[in-house]
Order: C-alpha cells, then structure tokens, then sequence
C-alpha cells in the first residue's frame, strides 16, 4: 500500500471475510491541490497549479479497507470544470450514502451515470473506487499483467509549450530520456518557431528513428488549418490532434478528407455520450484517430465504448491521462493495459507535479511500468 495514513495488511484470512461479510458501503472525500514542476504552456494558457478531489468508498464497518478514486477536472476543457464542482461532489456523496448499497456490485453503471450527468470526472473517480475496493484497496483496478508483472506500456514523451529554449530542453531531455515517440503542443507561440523545432528534429532523425506527434488544442482557424497542415506534413508527423475547436463538424469533416497527415479528434468527442451521437458523430467527421481521456468521456464504459465504435468505423485511437494525480493515472494505465496497445499511449503525465502522491509508476526508456516491490 502506497498511500500514508492508510496502509493496511491484508492477510487471506480476513480477505475471505471482506468478501463474504455484508457491507454497507459509504464515500467520502478531500481536495488536494497540485502544484506543476514548471510553467505548463497550452493555447488555452499557462497552467501552475490544479485541484485534484480523492473520494475513498470504503464499508463503514471497515473504513480502513478503501477503493480510492480521482475526480480531476481539467481547466478550460472539462465539462465539469465548474465553479460549484466541490458542492456536486458533495451532494452526490450524500445520494450515494443514502443509497445504502451493500456490494460495489450492486452500484449499477446506469445508476451511476444518471447520477453523475454533467459530471464525468466524478464518474471516472467512482468507477476507479469502486473496482479497487472490490480487488481490497490495493490500487488495483484490473487483473491484468501491468499490474500483476510490470509489463511496461509504450509512452510519448510530452513537449509543453514555452519560450523557444525551453521547448528544445525538452526535447532533448526526452530524447536522452529513451523516448523514441514526441508529442509536442502547439499553437501558442509564432508558427514558424514551432516548424523550426520540428525541422531540427527531423534533421537529426528520421520518422522511422523518432515518431513526432503534434496536438493544437483546437488553436488554428478553419481558414487557415489546411495550409498550415500541409507545412506540417514536411516533417513525417504521425498526427496532429484536434486542430480546429470542436464543434465545427463540417469544417473538421473537411480537413479529415483533405488532410495531408492524419487526424485526431480530442476535444471534439467531450460531452457526447449516447451510443448513437457517439456512432453519428465519427461518421460525419471520418477522423483517422481519436484520443481517449477518461476524465473527460466519463470513465471506463464510456472510453471502452468509443473504442468499440471507433474500430467498427475503421478509425484508430489511443489513450491518454488529462493530468490527474497518481491515483486517476494508476487507473488509466491499468484500463489502458487491457487492450495491450502497440502504439505509444499518453500517459506520461505523472512527474508533472512537485507533491503527487507515491505510486510505484516509473517511467524508463519511453515506457511506463508499475514496478513491484
């Protein structure tokens, strides 16, 4: 157990019992503010610090037995990024109790959502707790070898925006880092600096050598973004993400045809949770990939469905974090693992802040491993 204050051994015996015993499970919660190693630059501004909110479900005749979860709205992006987030969590929290649900079971996914509408960190956070209580409170959220053996997970390594200078240390840190995939913001500082940084690498290494990923946070306009994707292609990029704002699905449909490099929708896809907008609206835009953040889309059922969509439409996909803690990054990590992915995913978030909480999660050589004691 990796978390002070709650360590707990667990021994067969009254592992059984937890098991067989009947519970009354009870949630609760405490915010934790987070605080960024750097200045972290996106087109939407600089981020310094974020709010994450832990909520534990734990049997209230056993409260040190926990399954923890992470409610992290992202700023700017989030459809929860609200000013009254905390009372929602609380009232939710107050529902839950009164609910008097005896096993992690019994707390249906359709209940769930129709509590949790508007709020989908909240319901990624009680999707995470809810499977780790059910595994004992040991952070594990799926019984797969990422958890059980250390089976690493391939990663990009992410360049923020910033001045000229700081862009290339980055880029040189993740480089001697191992990291054989970049993915690099844009939008925020003069377009030809960005083209420049990708010229160097390029000059250096070749797309079979270092694989570059760029992500626009919706920064071009529509009347710009073609020409400005065809300056991009010059430099072999795997993809760009989101280049336009979301919500401007012929515009977007537009550049997915025409596009010089693939397409992947990131914003676009928050907020649109039926089956049926989900299915109408990769259909209508025809992007080449989509990224998946759970934080975002509402939690696991919601991310597995879009996948499940997305490959009967032929579009690829990767996951990615949205900042969370160790807690929501453990989790992602562990659902990511499911589907063994063969292509980087984006979860190398995690050395981001100067106090996130322990978590064995290591990242070597452009992979992220959960490294056993």
């Amino acid at each position: 157990m990796w978390l002070s204050g709650t360590q707990v051994e667990l021994t067969q015996s009254n592992y059984k019992e937890f098991e067989v015993r009947i519970m009354s499970l009870k949630i609760t919660y405490f915010p934790y503010q987070l605080y960024f190693r750097f200045e972290a630059g996106t087109s939407r501004g600089v981020l310094t610090e974020k709010t994450a909110f832990f909520i534990q479900i734990f049997d209230e005749n056993k409260p040190q037995i926990q399954g923890w979860g992470e409610a992290s709205p992202l700023k700017g992006l989030s459809m929860d990024d609200r000013n009254d987030f905390e009372q929602c969590l609380a009232n939710f929290c107050q529902i839950f109790d009164n609910q008097n649900f005896k096993t992690t079971e019994q707390v249906a996914a359709v209940w769930l959502k129709a509590h949790t509408q508007q709020l989908p960190s909240l319901r990624f956070a009680v999707e995470t707790a809810l499977k780790d209580l059910s595994w004992g409170g040991h952070r594990q959220i799926y019984d797969n070898s990422f958890f059980n053996e250390g089976k690493p997970i391939p990663i990009n390594g992410l360049i923020w925006m910033g001045k000229e200078d700081f862009m290339r240390q980055q880029i040189e840190e993740k480089l001697s880092q191992g990291f054989t995939c970049l993915k690099m913001k844009i939008g925020a500082i003069d377009f030809q600096t960005e083209l420049d940084l990708l010229k160097s690498i390029r000059k250096r290494f070749s797309a079979n050598t270092i694989t570059l990923r760029v992500d626009a946070n919706g920064a071009f306009l529509p009347q710009e973004a073609l020409k400005k994707l065809h300056r991009l292609a010059e430099y072999d990029l795997h993809s760009i993400e989101q280049p336009i704002k979301a919500g401007q699905i012929e515009a977007m449909h537009h550049l997915c045809r025409h596009t010089p490099l693939p397409i992947a929708l990131d914003e676009e896809l928050v907020g649109v949770e039926e089956l049926e907008k989900k299915i109408a609206l990769l259909q209508a835009i025809q992007p080449q990939y989509i990224i998946l953040k759970p934080t975002l889309l509402g939690g696991f059922v919601e991310s597995a469905e879009w996948i499940e969509v997305a490959e009967k439409q032929g579009i690829g996909w990767w996951i990615t974090s949205a900042l969370e803690a160790n807690i929501g990054l453990n989790a992602i990590c562990q659902f990511t693992a499911e589907y063994a992915p063969a292509i980087p995913q984006g979860l190398g978030t995690g050395q981001l802040y100067s106090n996130n909480l322990p978590m064995p999660l290591v990242v070597k050589q452009g992979h992220i491993f959960y490294e056993r004691v």
